[in-house]
């Protein structure tokens, strides 16, 4: 990210302003300068380009998530509002019609244009056709134009890699699972194939993530039946839970397991309060201090 000082940018904006009306700014590496930069690991990919005179723009692909693409600048070049994106063909290639990708919001702060997954996918095919993404919106300081150009020069080798990349992705990241719940049926601590399922994605995680210090399994039960008959059934569905992510690798000693009964209850609905829950805690990160309702524990209870 490129680190530009208030005063040098207030004093361009001044200059600008009092020679009089902005013309139209086009920011995009030439030939000459066209690079892109791949950042991998199982937690995510990214193709980062480098925009001089703006920032950088991104593909990002998190774990669990879908392709997302986003123009970054410390600089506020473009005013927040309704800008355009089209897939155009670059300065060298005169005489192909560009395609229209639609409009986007254009936001205030470092990161003011942010777009989904299809649009993110169209950008990626006009690269590898040899044309050039570009985002247009009215300038900060004025009604003219700013066009911020993607350059395909460098692309096609870095996304080969970045492919390879997301094939190797977790299933998950972190926000996904780091709270979840497992159900379970009247009097029932059985787990179900979606069960069975989210608690894989949960052990894969965890064995990936050494950053991942313990995981509290909390057993929860509805108000039906005595106060020691649902205390046990609480202890038997946490037990469950825990039984079967030690079974996928995860470490006992990981693993706090916690038996609440009927007494948090997650709403008046009994469905939603015959449950297990699991919250993963990172190193550095403190333990909730909420009740063990819905998602979150007791960190009072032993």
């Amino acid at each position: 990210m490129f680190k530009t000082k208030a005063t040098p940018y207030i004093f361009a904006l001044a200059t600008t302003l009092a020679a009089g009306p902005a013309v139209s700014a086009t920011y995009g590496a030439g030939i000459e300068n066209s690079q892109w930069y791949l950042a991998e690991s199982v937690f995510g990919c990214s193709l980062t380009h480098e925009v001089p005179g703006y920032g950088q723009a991104v593909f990002n692909h998190r774990a669990g998530e879908s392709l997302t693409f986003y123009l970054e600048s410390d600089v506020p070049l473009m005013q927040p509002g309704r800008g355009r994106v089209v897939v155009e063909a670059p300065a060298w290639r005169p005489g192909v019609a560009p395609r229209n990708v639609g409009e986007v919001m254009v936001a205030d702060g470092v990161r003011p244009v942010s777009l989904g997954a299809r649009e993110s996918m169209v950008l990626v095919q006009g690269l590898l056709a040899g044309m050039a993404p570009t985002v247009t919106r009215a300038a900060w300081y004025g009604n003219d134009p700013v066009r911020v150009q993607v350059s395909n020069v460098n692309f096609a080798s870095p996304y080969a890699a970045y492919l390879q990349c997301v094939g190797g992705l977790l299933p998950v990241n972190y926000d996904q699972i780091k709270r979840s719940r497992i159900p379970f049926g009247v009097a029932s601590a059985d787990l179900s194939d979606a069960d069975r399922k989210l608690l894989d994605n949960i052990a894969v995680y965890v064995l990936a993530d050494s950053t991942v210090e313990r995981i509290f399994v909390d057993g929860h039960s509805d108000r039906y039946g005595s106060r020691i008959t649902n205390r046990a059934l609480s202890e038997e569905r946490a037990e469950v839970v825990a039984q079967y992510l030690m079974a996928q690798g995860i470490a006992e000693d990981m693993i706090t397991v916690r038996a609440h009964g009927d007494r948090f209850p997650a709403s008046s609905r009994a469905a939603d309060n015959r449950r297990a829950t699991i919250r993963l805690q990172r190193q550095g990160e403190r333990p909730s201090m909420q009740q063990a309702n819905g998602y979150g524990v007791s960190t009072s209870n032993g």
